[in-house]
């Protein structure tokens, strides 16, 4: 489901249960990030699954907005929930591994010693929906294709390739030019493989209403614009019994019903509408599910992976938010211990880190090692990269005190009441845009803070469209949004934290960022030869973002809150990522 399985990128060394080819070549059958991969090519199935979990049923699950597209590997339009069902790709991740790749549409791979160059073997059985075959055309075609216009992380990855050959109908190789590293080949093995008989008659860089040619383990089997999608289990899958996915996708349909504010989607669920339900407001959680009944199942089930780095972001492209005192000013201007008693009832933290809830997150205190990645960038970076961190439990009043003064070194005074710039007597103001009651009723509490600073901050509430237009255009002074990333991170970093990305729309740049020191680590991660390297990378990197104050942090918990009716069952086992829908079931097996 969409909120545990954002698709994002990672580092790997390639290694396990190979078989020779060649001097020059290894043959794999799982890749994993660091060391062994945990299962072998004779594991019957995945730890965190039910094998003899039954099949049948149909479950609905409420989705906030709209959509307007089938596409959702375009950059046009907004796609439907959890497309992932219907398309399958060259090698699937597994959730109880930091990151790993097991076949799929390719039964195995071979890679080149230096990693320079990939071959993937396609699976003889691997069909479409109609039956058709995927062939080597239909990988190149894809590969072609994303390229040219797919997401902003495709096309930069995919252009790496500096040569793409069709050996046979069922064997593809990519040769990598300059500026690959060690990931390159992993993220291609990620890639969802399209129709090229279907596609190649279509616009591709376009919102789309057709149905494609499919050929996951679900197909559409109705829709209607922006309403609701539903996806039928596909009953002759021919890849339902690789062990990769036995056990998973029990349900033979699954609808997306489409609700305009979550209030709504909440009632329809204690109705007995809905039969899945991820709660993100604690406030909800604690008191709006007492009227619902016996009939509702409310489970906490604990994960080990990052949380969202979720916050009121700074766009740095814009001035005054250019200016580091002001932003650490109205950061200090935040009262979290407040929020955190009153709206999350005390039972939320405080986020300190874009990899919070993991061991990527930075220390107080680095290590000598990892400073000496970023000793020759010292001129670009505060002070305070370099020194331990320090925690002073200081009153609210103090704090503001602090951000008075921050603010008048930076040019910004009060005059009758209202903060101006001083020479030009321009008022500080700006607007924060959002999308949910929930982070209104912070905002509404920190725009009351900031009046005690004379400053004005504008709340606009936007519906999902105008939203997702305005995030993907860098058109705000402050949005509410956030960064989601796993336990091995990759070349996503250099998206979300690049100066490249920061000029790229619909990029994750959100906060506009650019530091050379941030370049040259989120580059360098992908190459980490040890996982004790990668931490070194991202404990750097998560220095410098938080000392850079890029965002107002907000709040994490490192629970998944699910809601689920009784006739839903889940497996006891759970994954290091938390709930994987796609392995629970429908005890009472409604036709």
């Amino acid at each position: 489901m969409k909120y545990y399985t954002p698709i994002l990128t990672i580092i790997f060394i390639f290694s396990i249960y190979s078989f020779p080819v060649k001097a020059e070549e290894q043959e794999y059958f799982g890749l994993s990030m660091h060391g062994d991969t945990k299962y072998s090519s004779d594991a019957p199935y995945l730890d965190y699954v039910n094998p003899n979990a039954p099949k049948g049923g149909h479950i609905k699950i409420a989705a906030i907005g709209t959509f307007d597209t089938l596409n959702p590997y375009s950059i046009k339009g907004q796609a439907p929930e959890n497309m992932n069902l219907v398309y399958d790709r060259l090698m699937r991740r597994t959730w109880d591994e930091p990151f790993t790749m097991y076949p799929l549409i390719a039964e195995r791979v071979s890679i080149s010693d230096d990693r320079s160059a990939v071959t993937f073997y396609i699976n003889p059985k691997a069909r479409f929906h109609d039956g058709s075959p995927i062939t080597a055309e239909d990988v190149l075609y894809s590969y072609q294709t994303l390229m040219d216009f797919g997401r902003p992380n495709m096309r930069r990855i995919y252009k790496l390739v500096d040569r793409a050959e069709i050996k046979n109908s069922h064997e593809i190789y990519f040769h990598f030019g300059a500026g690959y590293d060690r990931e390159t080949v992993m993220i291609l093995a990620m890639m969802p493989i399209l129709s090229k008989t279907w596609w190649s008659e279509k616009k591709f860089d376009s919102t789309i209403t057709q149905r494609p040619l499919l050929n996951g383990p679900y197909k559409i089997k109705s829709f209607e614009v922006g309403r609701n999608i539903v996806y039928e289990r596909v009953l002759d899958y021919w890849a339902a019994d690789l062990f990769a996915n036995k056990g998973h996708y029990n349900f033979d349909s699954i609808t997306y019903e489409y609700f305009r504010d979550d209030t709504i989607a909440l009632e329809s669920f204690k109705k007995g509408e809905q039969d899945i339900r991820r709660e993100w407001d604690i406030g909800k959680w604690q008191s709006a599910y007492s009227d619902a009944g016996d009939g509702i199942i409310l489970d906490k089930i604990s994960h080990a992976r990052p949380e969202r780095a979720h916050g009121f972001i700074f766009n740095m492209r814009r001035p005054p938010f250019d200016d580091d005192n002001v932003r650490k000013a109205l950061s200090l201007a935040f009262d979290d211990h407040w929020v955190e008693k009153n709206l999350y009832h005390g039972a939320f933290k405080r986020i300190n880190s874009v990899y919070v809830n993991s061991a990527l997150a930075a220390p107080d205190i680095l290590s000598p090692e990892t400073l000496a990645l970023v000793e020759g960038y010292k001129d670009t970076l505060p002070p305070e990269v370099f020194l331990p961190i320090t925690h002073k439990d200081e009153s609210f009043r103090k704090k503001l005190q602090q951000a008075s003064t921050l603010l008048n070194d930076s040019g910004w005074i009060i005059e009758n009441g209202v903060r101006v710039q001083k020479n030009s007597k321009v008022p500080l103001s700006f607007e924060i845009i959002l999308s949910s009651l929930q982070e209104e009723k912070i905002a509404l509490t920190y725009q009351r803070a900031l009046e005690r600073l004379g400053v004005k901050m504008n709340i606009r509430m936007l519906d999902s469209a105008t939203f997702q237009d305005r995030k993907q255009n860098y058109d705000y002074d402050m949005i509410v949004f956030y960064w989601q990333n796993t336990l091995s991170p990759g070349t996503e970093q250099v998206l979300y934290w690049s100066c490249q990305s920061a000029k790229q729309a619909a990029s994750f740049n959100l906060s506009g960022i650019c530091n050379p020191a941030l370049d040259a680590m989120s580059g360098a991660i992908a190459n980490a030869q040890t996982y004790e390297e990668l931490k070194s990378y991202t404990n750097i990197i998560d220095r410098i973002l938080m000392q850079k104050n890029i965002m107002i942090p907000l709040f994490y918990n490192g629970v998944d809150y699910i809601a689920y009716q009784r006739n839903i069952t889940r497996p006891q086992t759970t994954s290091i990522y938390g709930a994987v829908l796609e392995t629970w079931w429908n005890t009472e097996q409604i036709q």
